[in-house]
């Protein structure tokens, strides 16, 4: 039992699901000024929904899986389950998933997730093996989820805040992604992807990651210009943190002095979303 439940959170993508169930919680949260209790299904089918995708899309790519030694353990590749039972067990998450987000709230909530679904295995996962660029468009799945959980909790997807949250979501999903890719670029080409390297030089990468970066920050900046939180502490708080996220990253652009290390900027930009979670989920309270 013990390592039939290791499997299914290896196919889950157990750490990436639960951090796109916290954005979730974050779209809920700002959209019905607290917490509730009828959150719990929708923010639940959401985590299992996407449980489900993620599933999914190792059965998609468990033939480049193999390939490449960051992804060669996973359970399809490795042996320790096979396509066929790993799509069943994925279709039966989606439907679980998208009938408790349904049953919680509203279809509205629930076809935005089946949407997020359809983006990422339909749309984004093909695009990857044509382009390095496909980051961009694919990074429309992060701004889903705590669309999710507005529209759960009654909020009006027209809403300029939800929208502004929902961009802020998706911007800085573009660094996540691309730091990801340039650590892992050598493992991509082996695998079939085009690479970043291809196309820019080591010197450009830095800019591009920079001015990514750079957006992300000034993107959580509009959040209490726009009304998306309205505590003045959540307020300085994204301040610092934004500042910190840019001060951090402007080291890069010091090519002769500082070695471009991605995974430890990547770690850096994780950083900076998890606290903006935090100020995000706590700002009725403050």
């Amino acid at each position: 039992m013990k390592q039939k439940l290791k499997i299914v959170f290896e196919l889950s993508k157990i750490r990436i699901t639960f951090a796109v169930m916290l954005t979730t919680i974050v779209g809920y949260v700002l959209a019905n000024d607290g917490y509730s209790s009828q959150m719990i299904m929708p923010v639940l089918g959401l985590f299992i929904l996407a449980c489900g995708s993620a599933m999914i899309n190792q059965v998609q790519e468990h033939k480049k899986d193999a390939m490449m030694e960051r992804t060669a353990h996973r359970p399809i590749p490795s042996g320790r389950i096979s396509p066929t039972n790993a799509l069943i067990l994925a279709i039966s998450f989606v439907t679980v998933g998208s009938g408790l987000i349904w049953l919680g709230s509203n279809y509205q909530a629930m076809l935005l997730g089946i949407t997020a679904l359809l983006w990422y295995n339909a749309f984004y996962t093909p695009l990857k093996k044509i382009t390095p660029f496909a980051v961009i468009p694919g990074s429309v799945i992060g701004a889903l989820p705590p669309m999710v959980g507005w529209v759960a909790a009654g909020g009006s997807l027209m809403d300029m805040r939800a929208l502004m949250l929902a961009f802020f979501f998706f911007i800085w999903q573009v660094p996540h992604f691309w730091l990801l890719m340039i650590k892992y670029g050598p493992q991509y080409e082996k695998a079939g992807f085009p690479a970043l390297t291809r196309y820019y030089s080591v010197q450009h990468i830095r800019w591009v990651t920079f001015l990514w970066t750079l957006s992300t920050a000034l993107t959580a900046l509009m959040l209490p210009a726009f009304g998306v939180v309205n505590s003045l502490a959540t307020a300085i708080g994204i301040i610092l943190v934004s500042t910190w996220l840019i001060f951090s990253f402007i080291k890069i652009l010091k090519f002769d002095k500082v070695m471009f290390k991605p995974m430890q900027y990547f770690m850096k930009i994780n950083i900076f979303v998890l606290l903006m979670i935090i100020l995000l989920s706590v700002d009725n309270f403050l």
